[in-house]
């Protein structure tokens, strides 16, 4: 556990030294402080909660700290920042105890197959460390065997061959390893009904020239002379039972618990090889024969190797086998026919390390499934814990080469003896394991005697805890005991500082409220906390999350400036905290954002045109964005396009060479021409060789009245540009030579006058001939038409006489 104290060195030293292992927790955790709340720590009331509220909260242990307000339970980068110097903040750590590089056995030197042996961690709740952890199938790596065979009835000829099989087993065990010991058990069945027949006569010989029927026989310990195998083999004779599951399980169980009646060794390679036809009975089963107590899990077997007390005994629970298998490291090769073939594999999903293989109906090839059955154990590495349940652990094999190819799996296959694979084992504590302040687990690849043990000590207490101050300069006169920095006060006194009495009287009490109000102000705790002996007690907000503080209670977590709406732009922008200086609640920004919201960029990579320059330099970058001049000819996104020049890119890159060839020249100051980036080469001329897939541009210089020829191009396949210009610029007066120089200049000016003076009458010649030439013909058109006119005459249709005839109706009459 770390613990910082007072002394007297300036403070920029105190800062110095503090930050430094909090860098190193940071990068040691791969946690990332910043997109932490403090929220997260400063509900925590004692040192003991604040180590288990986050790995990354310490707690401050400066007297009188806690008076302005300040959580003690804080970020340590909040803590520094706060003034406080003295603080606990224990870090994870890890101590490897044993570390006997993997080895074959040499001489006297035992093989070592697991790395390292034993370490010791000290976790933080909710912090993770990692474990690597090598292992390595010695070779020529002792091996125990013990062959277990169903003696029903039904196995007869399996027995018959075996019997002529035993040598055979015996000599290709011993061609894989030397040190090899070989043992025989067989079963039938519990000896009451409805198992087997109780008759007397039946129990005596339950079949012709079979033996008296029993539940497991221990025939032959392992013993390292394997030619006691083939004659024990030889003097069993065949039993036989009444239902068709067997006791299998009962056998299995005693062959694993028997140790010393088995012979097992601590240092080998624990096999148990298991012939049957048939299936087996399992933990439930019992009570058809009246036998309700279920299987201890303890050695049965009396003097003559026999399981006597079958009849008292439940069969096991596939589940309470395994375990016994995983604690005693043994591994199960099933050797079955093909019709249970099927049970079996399903069986091998629940026993770790299990193997299955097809036994033919007189197991003749019992010799070839062991061998290959072995192989495949061999080629294997797979890893199981013990682990607590307050414990996460999570596997990630490198099984070749070292490299990590699988995150998350725990095993490696296609190895070959001698062969050394890694593990890497994250391990996390989840809380306090339940008060237990040591624990120890083993690591363990399965069916090996060897183990990693990882002792695990979880961090939930301060050294602090332990130790009292007392005295009538602590807590108010002595009225409770300093503890970690803050007093835990007598009975009958209450307060921060153990400062208040129940026993105080109304006016003592209304005193004491003037400490909850602050300057022009109404509410005591601006109405978000109650105020108790001068002191605010914040209120406390139905999301844990969100907390108020502050002396006044005038702060909170919650209520600052959002953007896209997330508080402060969420946590990668940043936090909403108390500010010390205004007292208010305000977003303190991650690095790279600033604003009232955290919702500016401080970045200008994203300004940059593809000069180099921010803007191009016409105009400002904010919030990451450029504000390009509006009185410019370059506007976009990077102020770097030209919708009025027909060669932007030429206009683009001129600035970059202006400045750098001719600095008074250019637009750009001295600061803005470094960020340029550009390389500018000189050469003769743009026809250079060196010079492909070029743009040819050209500028003026007014000084001068020169023309700069230049060409830029993209250096390979890479986005820097390089300018190429030419050493000599191209000037007017060059090109004129000596027509435009002393008088021939104003020849050249009088003849530019006369010959414009000269060409405008000419035109005005032509012009006056064009259209004297239309004037004639068109009169000569007029006349014509003239002469050929007819004209006819005939009668206004609208014209009336002003002559009226009347004529007397009575006239002549």
């Amino acid at each position: 556990m770390r613990k910082m104290s007072s002394h007297r060195i300036s403070t920029c030293v105190i800062v110095a030294v503090l930050l430094i292992p909090y860098t190193v927790l940071s990068v040691a955790q791969g946690s990332n402080p910043a997109a932490l709340s403090s929220a997260h720590c400063n509900d925590a009331l004692t040192c003991g909660e604040c180590l288990q509220a986050h790995h990354l909260c310490g707690w401050c242990e400066t007297d009188g700290y806690s008076d302005d307000g300040n959580p003690r339970c804080d970020l340590e980068e909040t803590l520094l920042e706060s003034g406080c110097i003295n603080y606990t903040m224990p870090v994870t750590e890890m101590e490897i105890i044993e570390d006997v590089a993997v080895r074959n056995a040499q001489g006297s030197d035992e093989a070592v197959q697991v790395q390292p042996q034993r370490i010791s961690l000290k976790l933080r709740p909710g912090d993770t460390k990692t474990v690597r952890v090598k292992v390595r199938q010695a070779q020529d790596y002792p091996v125990d065997l013990y062959y277990v065979m169903d003696l029903s009835r039904s196995m007869l000829d399996d027995l018959l061959t075996l019997k002529l099989l035993g040598s055979h087993i015996a000599a290709e065990m011993s061609s894989i390893t030397s040190n090899f010991r070989l043992g025989f058990g067989v079963f039938v069945d519990k000896t009451v009904l409805p198992y087997i027949s109780t008759v007397p006569r039946k129990l005596r010989e339950p079949c012709s020239e079979c033996a008296a029927p029993y539940s497991f026989r221990n025939v032959l310990p392992l013993d390292i002379n394997t030619d006691l195998f083939a004659q024990k083999v030889n003097q069993t004779r065949i039993s036989g039972n009444l239902d068709t599951p067997e006791g299998s399980l009962d056998a299995l169980m005693q062959a694993t618990v028997c140790k010393e009646k088995i012979g097992w060794r601590e240092r080998a390679r624990h096999l148990i090889v298991y012939t049957s036809d048939a299936s087996f009975h399992i933990a439930g089963d019992g009570r058809l024969g009246g036998i309700v107590t279920p299987c201890d899990g303890i050695c049965h077997l009396d003097d003559d190797g026999v399981y006597a007390t079958a009849h008292l005994y439940d069969y096991p629970s596939i589940g309470q086998l395994n375990a016994k298998m995983r604690e005693n490291n043994i591994i199960p090769i099933f050797a079955v026919t093909e019709s249970k073939n099927e049970l079996y594999r399903n069986l091998t999903q629940m026993v770790e390390g299990s193997n299955v293989g097809i036994l033919a109906g007189d197991s003749r090839n019992i010799v070839d499934i062991i061998k290959e059955n072995y192989e495949r154990i061999t080629q294997q590495v797979q890893l199981v814990d013990n682990a607590p349940a307050g414990l996460e652990l999570t596997y990630s094999s490198r099984c070749s080469g070292g490299v990590e190819t699988d995150a998350g799996s725990d095993t490696c296959t296609g190895l070959r003896l001698g062969e050394t694979v890694e593990f890497d084992v994250d391990v996390k504590a989840r809380d306090c394991l339940g008060g237990l302040k040591n624990i120890t687990f083993e690591i363990q690849p399965i069916g090996f005697e060897e183990a990693l043990t990882v002792e695990v000590e979880v961090i939930c207490e301060c050294d602090c805890e332990n130790e009292m101050i007392v005295g009538l300069d602590v807590c108010t006169y002595g009225n409770g005991s300093l503890v970690c920095g803050e007093c835990e006060c007598n009975d009958g006194r209450y307060g921060k500082s153990c400062e208040c009495s129940g026993d105080t009287t109304e006016d003592e009490g209304a005193e004491s409220d003037a400490g909850c109000r602050p300057a022009n102000a109404t509410n005591l705790c601006f109405g978000r906390g109650e105020c108790v002996c001068g002191t605010c007690i914040c209120n406390t907000r139905p999301d844990p999350t969100e907390v108020v503080s502050g002396t006044y209670c005038e702060c909170d977590n919650f209520s600052c400036a959002r953007y896209q709406g997330e508080l402060c732009g969420g946590e990668e922008r940043g936090t909403c905290v108390c500010d010390k200086i205004t007292r208010q609640s305000a977003c303190k920004c991650t690095s790279g954002y600033q604003g009232v919201a955290c919702d500016c960029p401080t970045r200008v990579d994203t300004c940059r045109a593809r000069n180099g320059l921010i803007c191009n330099a016409v105009g400002n970058c904010t919030c990451g964005q450029c504000q390009c001049d509006p009185n410019s000819r370059f506007q976009g996104a990077k102020c770097d396009e030209c919708a009025t020049c027909s060669e932007d890119q030429c206009f683009l890159h001129q600035a970059c060479l202006q400045c750098k060839i001719i600095p008074e020249l250019g637009r750009l100051s001295q600061e803005q021409c470094d960020m340029c980036l550009v390389e500018i080469r000189e050469v003769e001329s743009l026809g250079h060789p060196d010079i492909k897939n070029a743009k040819n541009c050209s500028f003026v210089d007014p000084s001068q009245n020169c023309s700069i020829n230049f060409a830029y191009t993209a250096s390979g396949n890479t986005d820097k540009i390089i300018i190429y210009y030419e050493e000599r610029p191209v000037c007017a007066r060059e090109k004129a030579g000596s027509l435009i120089q002393g008088q021939n200049l104003y020849i050249l000016i009088g003849g530019i006058v006369l010959s414009i003076v000269l060409i405008g009458i000419v035109l005005a010649l032509i012009y006056r001939l064009w259209t004297y030439i239309q004037d004639r013909k068109e009169y000569a058109q007029w006349m014509k038409d003239q002469k050929e006119a007819n004209w006819e005459k005939e009668q206004n249709p609208i014209y009336k006489s002003n002559i009226s005839t009347f004529k007397n109706p009575m006239y002549n009459k």
